[in-house]
């Protein structure tokens, strides 16, 4: 009789462990997904997919902006984890590496061990700086080329848009508040394009260029994510993530204006 109820009792806190481990890797999934720019509804999905994958019977998790409560449901028995969201910035790569574990985890090829290292070795994908700068240079020039400015103008947008990169990127490695951030930069590529519009040898009637140098600084993504999370029932969150878009979007309005008072810049207006 005492060995049934030891029995018992051990298996009952093997239950447990196991339990505690699906909801673990559970909210660990959702974190990453959340950390790095995925969609409440994805966020939902995969964290109920994977925890039914590795044993549970049914996953609900809530989702605010900033923080994320899963619940797993096994033989009756509910438990509950909280964690706080801390953005880590925008990067597919790691919600799309984190979609092919729960594949994998769905097909048996991963159990709850093996998808812990998983998880655990996903690192966000972080382009060279310098090729960061580039391309979005580039991209803002050819912005200003295809909507009527001129080659001068196209050179202008290339060399404000690029430091302006740069400064955005040295002020996101000291971990600068990203409404700050998007100000200094916004007036970084104002005041660069604008003064390079008053040199005699780059002087054009194009002002296209002083509107492409900021294009680095849409929220176009944020405001993409709150849309499709209000349209998909995520109202709360959805209007979290809209609002830090508009007032990113407001910092950014701010630096602009204040280039061109400083700088007294008339060409844009």
């Amino acid at each position: 009789m005492v060995e049934c109820v030891s029995d018992q009792a051990n298996s009952e806190s093997e239950l447990i462990d196991k339990q505690r481990e699906i909801t673990r890797l559970c909210i660990e999934c959702g974190l990453l997904l959340l950390q790095h720019g995925a969609e409440s509804m994805l966020v939902e999905q995969l964290t109920a997919r994977v925890g039914i994958a590795l044993g549970a019977d049914q996953v609900d998790s809530a989702i605010s902006s900033n923080s994320l409560v899963l619940t797993t449901i096994i033989d009756g028995r509910c438990l509950t984890s909280t964690r706080r969201i801390v953005d880590r910035g925008i990067n597919m790569h790691v919600v799309t590496e984190v979609q092919h574990a729960v594949i994998l985890a769905e097909h048996h090829l991963l159990d709850r061990k093996q998808l812990q290292k998983k998880l655990a070795s996903i690192k966000p994908l972080r382009y060279p700086r310098w090729l960061m700068v580039a391309m979005v240079a580039l991209s803002c020039a050819c912005f200003s080329k295809l909507n009527g400015g001129g080659w001068e103008s196209s050179l202008i947008t290339f060399l404000a848009s690029g430091g302006a990169m740069y400064v955005r990127q040295v002020l996101t490695s000291h971990q600068m508040n990203p409404l700050i951030n998007f100000c200094i930069t916004a007036f970084v590529a104002t005041s660069v394009s604008g003064l390079l519009l008053k040199i005699p040898q780059l002087a054009v009637t194009e002002t296209i260029s002083m509107a492409a140098s900021v294009l680095l600084l849409v929220p176009g993504f944020p405001l993409i994510n709150a849309i499709a999370d209000m349209f998909k029932g995520h109202v709360n969150t959805g209007l979290a993530r809209w609002t830090m878009a508009s007032l990113l979007t407001l910092a950014t309005c701010i630096g602009v204006v204040a280039a061109m008072i400083v700088w007294d810049l008339r060409e844009w207006t």
